[in-house]
């Protein structure tokens, strides 16, 4: 597993590991209090292989031992939107770790979305599987180390951002500096709302560390991902919104791109777990547990990864 270590900057700064999901092109954080040996797993993955619907746990527990490694102790298990494009460890770290797991309130009204979707009234209720919800503005801690959420929608109408000293998980906001952002075109997302959300974020101080949700390497003259820019970075080279990109330029181009992106292969399998925190549903009288996919909900869609 491709891994890099962002080392703190000092005091309330936290030690960030970040690893490459190759698979799915995603990174995962441990991030740590050096102070107390705190720590929280923000995104982490759960294999997933589309073509056999077969679910394994090994990239999670590639992780926990890594927290083992290093002496961490694991306070909370954190999401920042359920993804479409990989399956969420959340549940699956919570019973091995203990601790809590947590994503945004707004979250309820995305599972409202997909309920209609996957014509499924009674499920996902996300207060349920998830031990805390959090709203715009709250405020938790890991160790010595202050935790503020933001609401950052737009790539979903629900994800949020965590603020942790002077590092912030942007998630599928941003891509690294050199790529530009994410898209914009899942139910419930907005090209508009997102631009905001890039501004929100580029209204933290200029040398916040900025970790993003996704790579896709190669790209231009490096082929290793990457996912770590600061505020400054961004606000200058990001070719989608550094600069002073208006509004309505924004949105012009991120619509036009989204327009010829692929949906995710894995999305109408992830998202009936992922709203249920990456819980598989309870087994049939075969032993088996089954999901629900809609036919031709998103036809005309394209159905390869771009």
């Amino acid at each position: 597993m491709f891994t890099r270590f962002s080392e703190n900057r000092g005091a309330d700064s936290p030690d960030v590991t970040g690893f490459y999901h190759e698979d799915t092109g995603s990174v995962q954080y441990v991030v740590s209090d050096p102070a107390s040996g705190e720590a929280a797993l923000i995104d982490v993955v759960q294999d997933f292989d589309a073509a056999a619907a077969a679910i394994s746990p090994a990239n999670a527990d590639a992780i926990l031992a890594h927290v083992a490694d290093k002496g961490l102790t694991v306070k909370w298990v954190l999401d920042t939107h359920p993804h479409a494009d990989h399956l969420m460890a959340s549940s699956y770290l919570k019973e091995k770790t203990g601790a809590p797991n947590a994503i945004g309130a707004k979250v309820a009204e995305i599972a409202d979305l997909w309920r209609d979707i996957y014509h499924m009234s009674d499920a996902f209720d996300v207060s349920a599987d998830f031990d805390r919800l959090f709203n715009d503005g709250d405020t938790f801690r890991i160790g010595g180390l202050d935790v503020r959420v933001m609401l950052s929608p737009g790539h979903t109408l629900g994800s949020i951002t965590y603020v942790i000293g002077d590092a912030a998980f942007v998630h599928d906001t941003f891509m690294h500096v050199d790529v530009g952002t994410a898209r914009a075109d899942f139910p419930g997302g907005s090209a508009s709302e997102l631009y905001q959300s890039l501004q929100r974020i580029l209204d933290l101080a200029d040398q916040t560390r900025l970790f993003i949700g996704h790579d896709y390497p190669p790209v231009d003259d490096r082929d290793d991902p990457a996912w770590e820019a600061t505020v400054a970075e961004h606000r200058e080279k990001n070719p989608h919104i550094g600069g002073g990109t208006s509004e309505a330029e924004f949105v012009k181009l991120r619509e036009e791109r989204d327009a010829t992106l692929s949906l995710p292969d894995r999305m109408l399998y992830v998202l009936q777990l992922n709203l249920r925190a990456g819980r598989v549903p309870e087994a049939e009288s075969d032993g088996r547990a089954y999901l629900k996919i809609p036919l031709n909900y998103f036809e005309g869609a394209k159905s390869d990864e771009d």
